[in-house]
């Protein structure tokens, strides 16, 4: 009862969670995104099969440690089980889910991940041996530096938000032609010999590591006096990149990075006094209408949009809607979103945020009025789902958005969502297979009008 009081008084953000026992052992650490939802997940209702749940009778305190993302939450519970080794953790630990970031020895420190099982019995020795025979087709040098473990990690996308926060390079050094992300302005020149390895361990490997250390003050204390000192010596960009990094670095968004412990934070908020978790959840977040956007893009003429619709009953196709991009020059499926979404916008009485004018510029919204959904799903990750919103707030348009991220051969289904309203996220979570469907739909739907302008059978 004592540890159910407090545990109310915990704070609804991430960070992670400490299980001690009676002879004040630490037995068990997890990472949260929600500490009071997570740690009180395990004290409600009827207990599961999980692992942690049938031993829950052994905790008699609980300490909580708060970080400002779940990131750094990733990166603290990582250090936590590396230094205590909870039994626990150690008990249940599954080769496939333990993964650690590794910084190699070469001129340019590389940084890659690993997992469990390709480190298992071997000592510190050993496993750098084994690391550089594993990485010599990919002329890498031995491992320098290995952080972790991090149970669950997503290591696709922790890794890229790790290179967007630190400009981490993935291209060859002098090459001779500028990568994609230096165009980007996320590499600062590796591919093009821009950047000499010296200032490339100063301005990227070196806060890297001191944020995978969890001093992530100390790094934006460094940045913002290496700030000061470019924009006394007039180096007014490499000033702006650094204030770019440190604002970067205060507000890390990755909700990326969240898995289905995210969803299961919100649904054991509702499933107290006893129900049964295998029930399905019932939220009083309504839904009538959803409408799907993808973008089909082939080539810099090819370049087509789809807006499927699905109700109560499944897909409306009378009320699908295709769009040949009109304004955009080149390939960003991003702006052929947003022409989308402002042509679609068309069709409803709507006014511009501040100025009480009407948006109706063709009529469309009396001739032809389309009503607005209950959901906007979108084909897409965190760039297509922020340019939405955009456009939704520049109508004044409070609508949930929901974006898809596909992973290769489309194999993987990331939400993506800025809302956190806990109705909207419980719906999310029941209802994944018919919003996959949507985006499917939107998906073949923009690729039949792609293949017919194109007489392509």
């Amino acid at each position: 009862m004592k540890l159910v009081i407090e545990i109310k008084q915990f704070p609804d953000g991430p960070g992670i969670y400490l299980f001690y026992d009676i002879k004040k052992e630490l037995i068990y650490v997890g990472k949260a995104t929600s500490l009071r939802n997570r740690v009180g997940s395990y004290f409600r209702g009827t207990r599961t099969s999980r692992p942690i749940e049938q031993m829950i009778h052994e905790v008699v305190d609980i300490k909580i440690k708060q970080t400002d993302s779940v990131l750094e939450a990733l990166i603290l519970e990582g250090s936590y089980i590396k230094k205590y080794q909870p039994k626990y953790n150690i008990d249940w630990k599954d080769d496939k889910s333990w993964n650690y970031i590794g910084i190699t020895t070469d001129l340019y420190p590389r940084v890659i991940t690993l997992r469990q099982h390709e480190l298992s019995g071997l000592d510190e020795k050993q496993i750098k041996q084994n690391i550089s025979q594993r990485l010599t087709s990919l002329w890498l040098g031995q491992i320098k530096q290995l952080y972790g473990p991090y149970p669950g990690m997503k290591t696709k996308e922790t890794m890229r938000l790790l290179q967007k926060l630190f400009f981490i390079s993935t291209c060859k050094p002098n090459s001779k032609r500028e990568c994609l992300y230096q165009q980007m302005g996320q590499c600062l020149g590796v591919c093009t010999g821009e950047i000499s390895p010296t200032d490339y361990r100063q301005k990227v490997v070196r806060p890297l590591t001191m944020f995978l250390r969890g001093n992530k003050k100390g790094v934006i204390k460094d940045l913002e006096q290496k700030m000061k000192e470019a924009s006394k010596m007039h180096e007014f960009e490499e000033a702006a990149r650094l204030r770019n990094q440190i604002e970067g670095l205060w507000r890390i968004h990755d909700i990326a990075l969240l898995n289905n412990s995210f969803f299961d934070d919100f649904v054991d908020v509702y499933n107290e006094n006893g129900r049964d978790r295998s029930r399905p959840v019932r939220t009083d977040f309504v839904v009538q209408r959803i409408e799907g956007y993808d973008i089909s893009n082939f080539g810099i003429t090819g370049k087509v949009g789809s807006m499927v619709v699905f109700d109560s009953f499944g897909p409306v196709k009378s009320q699908y809607r295709k769009f040949k991009i009109k304004t955009v020059e080149g390939q960003s499926d991003v702006d052929c979103l947003s022409e989308v979404l402002e042509r679609r916008l068309r069709h409803v009485n709507i006014a511009l945020v501040g100025t009480g004018r009407d948006l109706s510029p063709t009529s469309n919204a009396k001739k032809d009025p389309w009503p607005l959904p209950d959901i906007f799903l979108i084909d897409g990750g965190k760039p297509q789902v922020n340019r939405a919103k955009q456009v939704l707030k520049k109508y004044n348009i409070g609508i949930p958005i929901v974006g898809i991220a596909k992973g290769p051969d489309r194999k993987k289904n990331e939400f993506i969502f800025r809302s956190m309203q806990k109705e909207f996220v419980l719906w999310v979570h029941t209802h994944q297979n018919l919003l996959i469907r949507v985006r499917d739909e939107a998906h073949r739907f923009a690729i039949t009008y792609q293949k017919k302008l194109r007489k392509i059978k």
